[in-house]
């Protein structure tokens, strides 16, 4: 019987020790995060609106906090809109605040629920803390029973009078004044662009127009490329063209032996039949009997017509009369 009595008051003891514990322990969390929750009020109409003001305070240097998960909807009520979570730093402490919007749509009085923070401290097991609940009051709309029903009305016409839109008819002649204004102030001033002379360009004699015709044809390397035939055929153009224009000859229509028959008769062009006839006879194997001439034979005969052309240029002479 003593010895119940002694475990009796041995339990009592260790009891009381772990409420003081307990005590101090909560007393301890309530130091290190402070939460503060308002409403602004206590009864809405059935589609309105009331407002949340959640507040929490810690310090940073003795742990974190972690935002309560706000739901969508609790208890008959909606969460319209859950607003920023504004951030404040003064030293150690940080101070969140958050604003939440609520309705509902059912009447009756419900409750907005405390929300949880879960408290992360640097020394020590996590915890939770709570805000206070509220009671919010969802009323609908009073209906006079005693008065009858009335129909939808249907849409009523406004009248209106042209003072209705005077500023409106001001503005629009004080735009049209402007674009006037604008259009004649640019039709005095603008000036008529001098039509834009261009360059002449400079005439290119006869000789310059076939050394080229000649230097381009050197460029494509055709004979380098195994195009023999068609080296010929291009060289021999040029030539036969320069002799039309030179010499007032139809030397594209003729064949090789009738343009040395006129050379044979022009004394401008005697001197040169023994260089048109090497010329042109090779360029006619080459493009109908299929041969080969030799590396040189090209470019002789390339030299060949260059130097014709060079030396039958012609020189207009002045005549003077006493």
């Amino acid at each position: 019987m003593i010895m119940a009595r002694n475990v009796t008051s041995v339990s009592r003891f260790f009891l009381f020790i772990s409420l003081i514990f307990c005590s101090y322990f909560s007393f301890a969390q309530s130091d290190d995060v402070k939460l503060n929750a308002k409403i602004d009020a206590a009864n809405i109409s059935v589609g309105d609106q009331a407002h949340v003001f959640i507040e929490a305070q810690y310090n940073q240097m003795k742990g974190k906090l972690q935002w309560a998960e706000i739901p969508d909807t609790f208890n008959h009520l909606e969460v319209v809109e859950k607003g920023k979570i504004d951030t404040l730093k003064q030293g150690d402490l940080i101070t969140l605040k958050q604003r939440i919007s609520v309705t509902g749509f059912d009447s009756g009085s419900f409750t907005v629920p405390s929300f949880l923070f879960s408290a992360i401290p640097n020394n020590g097991s996590s915890y939770t803390v709570g805000t206070d609940s509220f009671q919010l009051l969802v009323q609908t709309v009073a209906v006079d029973t005693t008065k009858g029903y009335k129909g939808i009305k249907g849409i009523i016409m406004v009248k209106s009078s042209w003072k209705d839109y005077i500023w409106l008819i001001i503005g629009c002649l004080v735009f049209v004044v402007l674009i006037v204004f604008v259009i004649q102030y640019f039709i005095r001033n603008r000036k008529v662009a001098a039509p834009e002379v261009k360059p002449a360009a400079p005439v290119e004699s006869l000789q310059e127009k076939y050394n080229r015709l000649l230097s381009e044809l050197d460029q494509k390397q055709l004979w380098q490329n195994n195009q023999v035939k068609e080296y010929y055929v291009q060289l021999t153009d040029i030539l036969r063209d320069y002799i039309e224009k030179r010499f007032q000859t139809p030397a594209m229509e003729l064949t090789t032996d009738e343009i040395l028959s006129k050379a044979a008769l022009r004394s401008d062009m005697q001197p040169y039949q023994g260089m048109l006839s090497n010329t042109l006879r090779m360029a006619d194997l080459a493009k109908f009997a299929k041969a080969q001439p030799l590396p040189q034979e090209h470019m002789q005969a390339m030299e060949s017509v260059r130097e014709f052309v060079n030396a039958t240029k012609l020189v207009i002479t002045e005549t003077t009369t006493k």
